[in-house]
Order: C-alpha cells, then structure tokens, then sequence
C-alpha cells in the first residue's frame, strides 16, 4: 500500500461518524508514529539500554585543518578498531564493559595521540593530528642500499613479523557501485574472517553475520553489473598473505624500485619504496608504494594501481562475460591494504579496492562511466585457540554476490554494537533515498 493512499484512507475513516473506525485509525496512527520516527520516545528508551557508548567526530590535520582519510582508532589496551572516512568523520563504539579509557588515533606521516574517552562528547569531536618531522640524520644512517633487497626481505621475513596463530577477526564490509557519481548499488555487511595463520598456505574462510543491499538495476544501462567475491575481493588485497596478486618470486624482477621520502606510523619510522614495471615490459603490472617499517622489515601498508595504458590487455583481466556489441574498459584500477601491531606483530587491518571503467556501445555516440568500490574494515580480532573454522555450508563462496535485502536501511540501530566505517555524504544520500522507496 503506497503511504499516500494510506493517507487519503485515514482522512476518509477520520470524518467518519463512526466511534469504532476512529479508534481504529488512532491506533494505526500510534503505530505508525514508532515505525516512521526512530527518535521517538520509544527509541530513545532503547538508546538508554545499549551496552556500549557511542562517539561521533571528525580527525582534521592541526596546521591546514583538513579532513584526514583513512586515521585509524584503537582503543588501548583492546583490539577494537575503526577508521574515519573520506571526509574524515568517524564513529567509535566502545562496549561499557572495557575498562580501558583512551584511544589511539594513528595515521601515515602524522605523531600518533592518546585522546581519553571521558574527554570525548558523543558528538561532533575534533581531533587534531600534527605532522611528524623525521630528522634528517635518521634517514641516512638507516637507508638500506638496495630498495629491491627491502623488498623481497619483507616477503621473506613474514614468518617472523606477521601471526602464525589463527585469528578470528570481526570486519564490516562495503561495496559501492556508482554510474559518474550516483549510487545506483549500495551493499553493507558485518563477516567473520577465520584468519589463517601468515605461514600457510590454507585460504582465509569467511562467514556472513548480516548484511543489506539495495541496486537500482534501471541505472545500469540495461547491462547487470554484479560484483563478485564480496568481501573476498577486499581481502585478498592482503598482500602479504596472498602475494600472488602482486608480486609473485618471477614476476618481482619486472618491477624497478627506489626510496621515496621516509615518514612515520605510530611513532615508527617507516621506508617508502616506489615501484613501477620496467619500461620494456608490455603486458599491464602495477605501480605504486609500500611503507616498510624500519625496525622489523615488515610492510605497513600499500597503496598501488594498475597499469592500464593498454585498454585492451586491462579489460581481459576483468571483464569475463559482456554482449558482442560492447566494448568495456577500466580506466583506473586501485588498491590499499594497511597493517596493526600488536605485541610485536602485524595483522591485517585494512583494505579496497577501487575499479573504475567505460562502457561504450556499438553504434552509440556516448560513454558510461562506472565506479566499484569495495573495503573492509577488521574492527575487532581475537586469537582463535581451538582453531575453529565454519561449516561447509556456511562458507561464503569466492563468486559470491551478496544478495538484495533492502529493508535493513530501515533500521537505524540495524548494525547494533558493532563498529563500521562512518558513510560518507555520498552514501548517506544513497541511504536516505532506500528509506524513502521502502515506506512509499
């Protein structure tokens, strides 16, 4: 029933002289006053029983006062995470049960800070980060020779560096599909991640908690795009444990390396290696940075893209099925994974990847651009001692794509306690709009 006959149905009961119809419509009013206004006085009383506090707030750098992407916040003592988003905003779930009263906000190139929770509002925080400055007698003195050797040092130094425990790690996942810059896909999910140990070569395993999703498949010019692998295509962005899809012991040789400016994370100082293929190779491989920290040899974070140059080569590494008549093309092909110490190893925290591309039709003058974005956040890990992993059933599979179940965008309490990237103004829009088809 569309909300607009609905109203016209209850002017028509309400003039009604009959006592007992008019009751019925005050009722169905009252109803519809606690399923339409989640901050009502019902919502409220169940804002009161949650058994965790909520902060809200933004991480801006101290000197020019813009917004940082991607600061992380620990809360100490704890392995609870979350990151701010492409605005710098953030929401940080702490569960009344943890005793520890600080938080950690650490990030790329700025001094980490120790912020106490009781010194927090629950909304519109401000965060200041200052720059770190690296003396330049550090860098000299440690600057390895060889940024190639670094490299391929890191790869073989992961046994001692990163855990060889099996992990269970709670993530919030997200994909986003835009036509230019609409949001015609919108998919969000909490998953456990049964982590296997860095020394392994058994594949992580994953198993969906919840999730919503909502595509408007008239915007895709009549072509279903569907993103396969959900969370495992964030994922296996993890270099470190699945280095084949960047760097295989053949394929690193290909690449020339050099040191770029060090910087710091956590208080650590960290190399900065650049990389790009080498000029005579012409199929497409990747360029970009990894951030090497000094001390351990072990990688911080990635952030590196694909080399599509060459339309063609590019398309065939994804593009599997399209019709005769359309040629389709990445024209940017992104990716980041960043790391978390804890007790003197690093574990896997963060990652996306970013695709866009064309799609041109035979016989058509105009072009159609479209952006997937996946990233995973892991808000929370525990060491799995029994070495638990889930049913055969209840594995997602690697092809997967998350199934449409719109009504969760109804629910503002939908994620409970659990931590997730703060959406940007983008997708709180893309939200606003579910909200809306779901009550018409």
């Amino acid at each position: 029933m569309g909300i607009n006959f609905l109203i016209k149905y209850l002017q028509i009961m309400l003039s009604s002289r009959d006592y007992q119809k008019k009751v019925g419509v005050l009722f169905i009013l009252f109803v519809l006053f606690f399923l339409v206004f989640p901050t009502s006085i019902f919502a409220v009383a169940i804002q009161q029983q949650k058994d965790f506090n909520e902060y809200e707030g933004v991480v801006i750098d101290a000197t020019t006062r813009e917004p940082l992407v991607f600061a992380v916040l620990s809360i100490v003592k704890t392995n609870i995470t979350t990151i701010t988003n492409t605005e710098g905003n953030f929401t940080l779930k702490v569960p009344k049960d943890i005793k520890s009263d600080k938080i950690e906000i650490t990030m790329l190139g700025y001094k980490s800070k120790f912020v106490s929770l009781s010194q927090l509002k629950s909304t519109k925080n401000k965060i200041l980060l200052d720059v770190a400055v690296i003396k330049l007698s550090e860098i000299v003195l440690n600057l390895p020779k060889d940024a190639k050797q670094l490299v391929k040092s890191m790869f073989s130094n992961t046994d001692n560096n990163y855990s060889n425990e099996h992990v269970l790690m709670t993530a919030f996942y997200r994909e986003t599909i835009k036509k230019r810059s609409r949001n015609v896909s919108l998919a969000e999910a909490i998953v456990t991640i049964y982590k296997q140990p860095y020394s392994s070569n058994s594949k992580d395993k994953i198993n969906l908690y919840k999730a919503r999703k909502s595509t408007d498949y008239t915007k895709l010019d009549t072509i279903a795009l569907k993103l396969e692998g959900g969370p495992f295509n964030a994922l296996f962005v993890d270099v470190i444990k699945y280095p084949e899809y960047l760097f295989t012991s053949e394929s690193i040789d290909l690449y020339k390396f050099s040191f770029s400016n060090t910087t710091t994370v956590s208080n650590r100082t960290v190399y900065v290696v650049d990389f790009i293929q080498n000029a005579d190779i012409k199929r497409p491989l990747f360029f970009g940075k990894l951030y090497i920290d000094v001390h351990s040899k072990a990688l911080v974070s990635a952030i590196y893209s694909l080399n599509v140059s060459n339309k063609e080569r590019a398309a065939r590494l994804f593009v599997k099925k399209k019709p005769r008549d359309v040629f389709v093309y990445p024209t940017s092909v992104s990716y980041r994974v960043d790391y978390r110490q804890k007790n003197g190893k690093w574990y896997y925290g963060y990652s996306n990847a970013q695709l866009t591309f064309k799609i041109k039709r035979k016989g058509k003058w105009f072009k159609s651009t479209y952006s997937i974005n996946s990233e995973m956040l892991i808000t929370d890990w525990k060491i799995n001692t029994t070495k638990e992993k889930p049913k055969y059933k209840d594995r997602m599979r690697y092809s997967i794509i998350i199934s449409d179940e719109a009504s969760g965008f109804s629910d503002p309490e939908y994620w409970g306690e659990f931590n997730v990237i703060e959406p940007d103004k983008s997708i709180e829009n893309a939200i606003k709009k579910i909200k809306k088809k779901l009550i018409e």
